[in-house]
């Protein structure tokens, strides 16, 4: 039987993208919303989920934090996809023909340049595969959307011009989810933990349970704060740090935090993407 990889979004997404590159051997899942896509793992309807955690223009990805936690999945991996702008249109329109395109509404001011330079107005749409599936569907000749080649590829359009974004350092970066843990030791590069803690109330909490990372030489390479149920009192972190809970310093580390907390949850260990050596 084929395994599956669930997402979010319509066939052709970045999210589709990731999982095409991340695991090409599994049947991609598409899905609704982010919950769906939990949710798909969970009932066993898919064997991993394809989340985006954070994007280098934008940041996190809203929700992703606050849904990791309560998911009851795993991460087992990670993998980066770098968002690549391809204008697409119409078999037999030129570049030309284009006055306006549809695209997600992230991806437009990423494009602002070309969009200017070429006289192209552009329009915000729900989800940039969607508004690829419904050019591809209409007979319109003088619109485009902004998406993937991936999407060209899946609803029979010309990509008229690639790599249209203004800067070429946008990347998202996805965990990949999983029903069961994986501890094991795997990759030719050092592992990541990802965890999640609430710190104790009592004065300067958070840098005494930091200390244990810096005196033992734990490189931590995110660290970001989120509220818990709309509450200004009770704040939730979320970090990624390299190594192995298995390792020393690491094991010394998350015990020295562990004292400084009312709650910490290993979220997963998983091998260093190659894109972080770069």
């Amino acid at each position: 039987m084929t395994k599956r990889i669930a997402f979010q979004g319509e066939p052709g997404a970045y999210s589709h993208q990731a999982c095409h590159e991340a695991r090409p051997d599994m049947e991609a899942l598409p899905c609704n919303t982010f919950e769906e896509v939990i949710a798909a793992v969970r009932t066993g309807e898919a064997d991993l989920a394809m989340l985006p955690i954070e994007n280098t223009t934008y940041g996190r990805v809203a929700d992703i934090h606050r849904l990791l936690p309560e998911s009851g999945l795993h991460i087992v991996d990670e993998a980066f996809v770098r968002v690549r702008i391809s204008l697409l249109g119409q078999p037999g329109v030129t570049l030309e023909d284009i006055d306006m395109v549809r695209a997600h509404l992230v991806l437009l001011p990423q494009s602002a340049n070309f969009l200017k330079l070429h006289g192209i107005k552009g329009v915000a749409a729900a989800d940039s595969a969607g508004a690829a599936r419904v050019l591809a569907e209409s007979d319109a000749t003088t619109e485009g959307v902004l998406a993937s080649e991936l999407a060209a590829e899946i609803y029979d359009l010309n990509v008229l011009a690639s790599d249209i974004e203004d800067h070429g350092h946008n990347t998202t970066r996805f965990v990949i989810m999983s029903r069961e843990p994986d501890m094991s030791r795997r990759g030719e590069l050092e592992m990541m933990t990802t965890f999640v803690f609430e710190v104790r109330n009592i004065p300067a909490a958070l840098y005494k349970a930091m200390g244990g990372f810096a005196t033992n030489g734990v490189n931590m390479t995110k660290l970001e704060s989120y509220m818990v149920d709309g509450s200004f009192t009770a704040t939730r972190f979320y970090a990624d740090i390299e190594g192995h809970p298995d390792d020393p310093p690491v094991r010394r580390a998350l015990e020295e935090l562990d004292y400084f907390t009312n709650s910490l949850s290993i979220l997963g260990v998983y091998p260093s993407a190659e894109p972080r050596h770069l």
